[in-house]
């Protein structure tokens, strides 16, 4: 018999989160936190992680370099070997070169790919095979509404994020089987570091707002339900999926209301 009221929480999980840092990761470590899991918090920013522990009342930080397969390996197998087992993988990491496609340094493109998409497959595939194992599992790796719509500008970053969209979508169906669930938060703008230049431009930023629905760009915040959401029971019908929460950036049709 299905226990409503316990559809949202995550009392005994637990999660490993990339990127805990700053932006959507520390926000995911804190609603992850909140419905009951227990969440170590790890980042190339070892400080960081620590502080993003300290503040979910968590002990355990690590420093995290997901494109280096031993960090991943240590990390992982740590986690695995201290809690017998692991339920969630939540990794955020990313970078992004803005400029048009035709300017790229082959150093800037493999710097994009590397972190964006290599990363995620390290640590989607470390994190896959404990869950493989177990018989049990949510992996939710961070795509983009660019995995969609795309702009001048964003060649090289929305390769990787609808690259992000089709590898999340072999692995539900590779771990289906074993009962382990593989998903896709798509953001639209959301105020993190990585977006931060972006506010010294007031026309663009005000641009990006008013592109969705809702006129205004995200809070960090705001990405942590859908990933609680995506790895609670509540999802347990939910693989493959990209869940787009973008204030309505992919459902309009541009900026302009029709006299209707």
């Amino acid at each position: 018999m299905t226990d409503w009221g316990a559809l949202f929480r995550l009392d005994g999980r637990v999660a490993l989160v990339a990127g805990a840092a700053s932006g959507i990761g520390r926000a995911a470590a804190h609603g992850l936190a909140a419905a009951g899991a227990t969440v170590a918090c790890t980042d190339l920013n070892q400080a960081g992680a620590k502080e993003t522990a300290r503040e979910i009342g968590s002990t355990e930080s690590h420093a995290l370099d997901i494109t280096d397969e031993t960090s991943v390996a240590r990390v992982v197998n740590g986690i695995q070997q201290r809690h017998g087992g692991l339920d969630i993988l939540v990794t955020t990491p990313a970078v992004n070169v803005r400029k048009p496609l035709l300017r790229y340094t082959a150093e800037e493109f493999d710097r994009v790919l590397r972190l964006n998409l290599k990363g995620s497959f390290l640590i989607a595939q470390a994190a896959g095979r404990v869950m493989s194992r177990q018989k049990r599992g949510s992996i939710i790796l961070l795509s983009s509404i660019r995995s969609l719509v795309v702009e001048p500008g964003q060649g090289a970053y929305a390769a990787t994020k609808a690259g992000l969209v089709q590898m999340a979508r072999a692995l539900a169906a590779e771990l289906g089987a074993d009962g382990v669930r593989v998903n896709c938060v798509a953001p639209g703008v959301v105020e993190t570091p990585l977006t931060e230049p972006i506010k010294s431009k007031p026309d663009w930023y005000n641009a990006y707002a008013s592109k969705n629905a809702l006129g205004r760009w995200a809070r960090a915040g705001e990405m942590a339900g859908p990933i609680v959401f995506l790895a609670s029971d509540a999802a347990s019908y939910v693989t493959g999926a990209v869940l787009f929460v973008d204030g309505g950036w992919t459902a309009i049709d541009g900026r302009f209301t029709p006299p209707v």
